[in-house]
């Protein structure tokens, strides 16, 4: 078995421990000889007598990380996807009908693949540690778990618990885990073996009811709380995902099918529904999407570059406290905030400690780790604690002089190789470093709002910025938990300059008398998250109104804002923060403002069908898409997929703008625009787009540039500012 998964040793008293340790990979994960390894292994172990069998791995963060995702994109026919679940089906099958006793002894991740394998087993024990979670995370990858998994999970915690761990993909710590009665226990690493195998010498365990409360026991006991848990279910996925994702309905129907069918029939439903995502466009987007961000955790990757330590934050605001709090809870490093009065040092505090409160609340976090978190945050008005910190990212207002002042102020109370970030969303970064007497420690470092949410964050170097500091940037943005791009540094950069005509245009359609609501509701169903107008509301109207301006200044006219902009500024509707905008808000929630239309000058008179609206507010957002690939403000259109689903949520079962255009043809997308540019000419497709549906090309034609062409973009000199211009962005 030198070539196994599996590495058997039997102890004197025939406990046979098997380590999981898959050669040269950091995580254990279940391919293809997978089955056959471990057929190999209990024929062994039959050989040598066991009595009982543990399960342990090899590496240090994780049990089984799940199946190898390489192996599902490399399937071409359903049936293979079929052959694969129906494989792990027989094997855990053969697992759980051993005549010893099977525990799995858990300490890091065990996920999707692995979690199945470990409920295959008699018992489960795992660590007490923070690195030890649970679950089947398949359906964020478009798909159900295929190993058995949606029919033994709820057999131990019960229908209601079940379905909702697989429709949210959620990882669960061994506690709430054991709680739930998934682990028979839960012990510090140290004794995790001696307690797993203490478990194997007990025998085989009787079958137990899932511990339930007096309701769900009463819902789950019956057809008619069955039914009605069932059509609940359907109900909410249906309403969160507008019916984009098969994956959650093909999940229900599974575990109805555990309760309701014999058991080789309810296998069976979850393996053909398996094999039927595998093969979906979404679940394909999907793991397109894992695949890219798996690949950009390459790039500028530079371990020996030195680490940032210490960081601290200028401006007390919501955007500096959301800094500031990643920095302390994800990356786990003191932060110092400077805010030019102590209310404003208090309220960022109090930012993290509110979230913080929550997570106490549930038992996530206990006391002790709460205040040493707290602590790892600390505050002042002027710049005393300064001297040693690495890195310092303001968060403060656009204006060009108050930046420009700040560089200053860092170079002179900070040490020499201290990094200067800025989180601008429209002032090139160039600008800000004009007179800095160590340009190459400036850069940019944009967050999205609120950012202990928002998992993509933009980096951006100026021409003369150097490649350690780009470096040791990616390196922060990584612990604090963020998907980084680099993007080359022109006035909004990557994501703003895509959202900003997606939301002008749907600006416009509302002044053209396309009512409010149906233009949100139009987007919605396309797969974003919100509407347009909403997010307007959650980003502030004012931001956008700061903003618009210096985007215009560099870019030019193309994406001047409405007017109407400044009127609703005017009349103090500036968004959720201010209780009303284009909706009003109170604690009930939100409706849409009617007196708005009067403010503008709007008579509602809808004459577009959804799908006419959605088409005009995306066609803008792939033109300047394709336009920002074109001139190298992203250096890939994975990057460019990745910056749209993370930054403002284009919808990810698309697999984002450029994977969408793909999928379209450049030839439908261009001819699209063309007849939209005959009533305006703002939808006349690019150069780009135009030769692209002449020659037949993809923009995943070619392979994504690798981390050494994207160093070379980069460090490129930004390209002198065209006429064109992108307004009214995301903070």
């Amino acid at each position: 078995m030198s070539d196994s998964v599996f590495n058997l040793a039997v102890d004197e008293h025939n406990i046979a421990v098997v380590t999981i340790d898959v050669k040269g990979e950091k995580m254990n994960t279940l391919r293809s000889s997978f089955a056959d390894d471990l057929k190999a292994l209990l024929e062994e172990a039959k050989q040598q007598a066991v009595k009982g069998m543990v399960f342990i791995s090899g590496k240090s963060d994780n049990f089984i990380a799940g199946a190898d995702v390489k192996m599902l994109d490399s399937v071409q026919q359903r049936e293979d996807a079929l052959a694969i679940s129906e494989l792990c089906h027989h094997a855990f099958f053969d697992l759980q009908n051993l005549p010893y006793t099977t525990v799995s002894a858990i300490h890091g991740a065990a996920l999707g693949g692995g979690l199945e394998f470990a409920l295959a087993c008699d018992y489960r024990v795992a660590s007490d540690s923070d690195l030890t979670k649970i679950g089947l995370p398949e359906v964020q990858l478009g798909l159900l778990p295929g190993g058995g998994g949606t029919q033994r999970l709820t057999k131990m915690i019960g229908i209601q618990k079940g379905l909702e761990w697989m429709l949210t993909g959620k990882q669960i710590r061994a506690k709430q885990a054991k709680k739930a009665g998934v682990l028979d226990d839960c012990v510090p690493q140290s004794v995790l073996l001696k307690v797993a195998k203490q478990f194997a010498a007990k025998g085989k365990p009787q079958p137990a009811e899932p511990k339930l409360d007096t309701v769900s026991k009463l819902l789950e006991s019956n057809p008619f709380g069955r039914n009605f848990i069932f059509k609940k279910a359907k109900e909410n996925v249906i309403k969160q995902t507008g019916g984009h994702y098969p994956a959650p309905l093909a999940i229900i129907k599974a575990v109805r099918a555990s309760v309701e069918l014999d058991k080789l029939k309810a296998y069976k439903t979850e393996a053909e529904s398996f094999a039927t995502l595998v093969m979906s466009d979404e679940s394909k987007a999907l793991r397109s999407v894992f695949f890219a961000t798996t690949e950009m955790k390459k790039d500028w990757r530079n371990d020996d570059a030195p680490a940032i330590n210490k960081a601290a934050v200028l401006g007390g605001g919501l955007m500096g406290a959301g800094i500031a709090h990643v920095t302390a809870v994800k990356a786990k490093l003191p932060v110092r905030i400077k805010d030019v009065a102590e209310q404003g040092i208090s309220n960022a505090m109090n930012y993290s400690y509110k979230i913080l409160s929550k997570r106490l609340k549930r038992r996530i976090m206990s006391k002790a780790a709460l205040q040493l978190t707290m602590n790892r945050i600390t505050g002042t008005t002027d710049y005393s604690g300064f001297k040693h910190i690495d890195l310092v990212i303001e968060a403060v207002f656009e204006d060009l002089e108050l930046k420009q002042g700040m560089v200053a102020d860092i170079e002179r109370e900070c040490q020499q190789s201290t990094i200067f970030a800025s989180n601008t969303s429209s002032l090139p970064i160039s600008q800000i470093a004009a007179q800095a007497q160590r340009p190459e420690n400036v850069i940019g470092l944009h967050y999205f709002s609120p950012v202990e949410k928002m998992p993509l964050v933009e980096i951006i170097p100026h021409a003369g910025t150097a490649k350690e500091t780009i470096e040791r940037v990616v390196n922060f943005a990584r612990k604090q938990g963020k998907t980084p791009i680099v993007v080359k540094d022109t006035a909004g950069f990557y994501v703003n300059r895509i959202l900003a005509p997606y939301l002008n245009e749907a600006a416009n359609l509302m002044l053209a008398g396309e009512p409010i609501e149906k233009i949100d509701a139009a987007l919605v169903e396309f797969g974003f998250p919100v509407g347009p107008l909403a997010l307007l509301d959650e980003v502030g109207i004012d931001i956008g109104s700061k903003i618009a301006p210096i985007l215009e200044k560099e870019l030019g006219e193309r994406f001047k804002a409405p007017d109407a902009f400044s009127r609703m500024i005017e009349s103090k509707r500036l968004g959720r923060k201010s209780g009303r905008g284009f909706y009003e808000y109170d604690k009930k929630g939100k409706k849409v403002d009617e007196s708005v239309y009067q403010l503008l000058n709007v008579t509602p008179a809808p004459r577009l069908n959804k799908s006419e609206i959605a088409k005009r507010c995306v066609a803008q957002m792939l033109n300047e898409a394709a336009r920002c690939l074109d001139e190298g403000i992203i250096a890939s259109p994975r990057d460019g997929d990745i910056g749209a689903i993370f930054g403002i949520g284009f919808p990810p079962f698309l697999g984002g703008p450029f994977s969408y255009m793909d999928k379209l043809g450049a030839s439908k997308v261009s001819s699209d625009m063309s007849t939209l540019a005959n009533s305006n000419a703002i939808f006349a497709p690019c150069d780009t787009l135009v030769a692209m549906a002449g020659s037949g090309a993809k923009f995943y034609d070619t392979q994504p540039k690798t981390a050494a062409e994207s160093e070379a973009v980069a460090s490129e000199p930004a390209e002198p500012a065209s006429d064109d211009a992108a307004a009214n962005v995301k903070e």
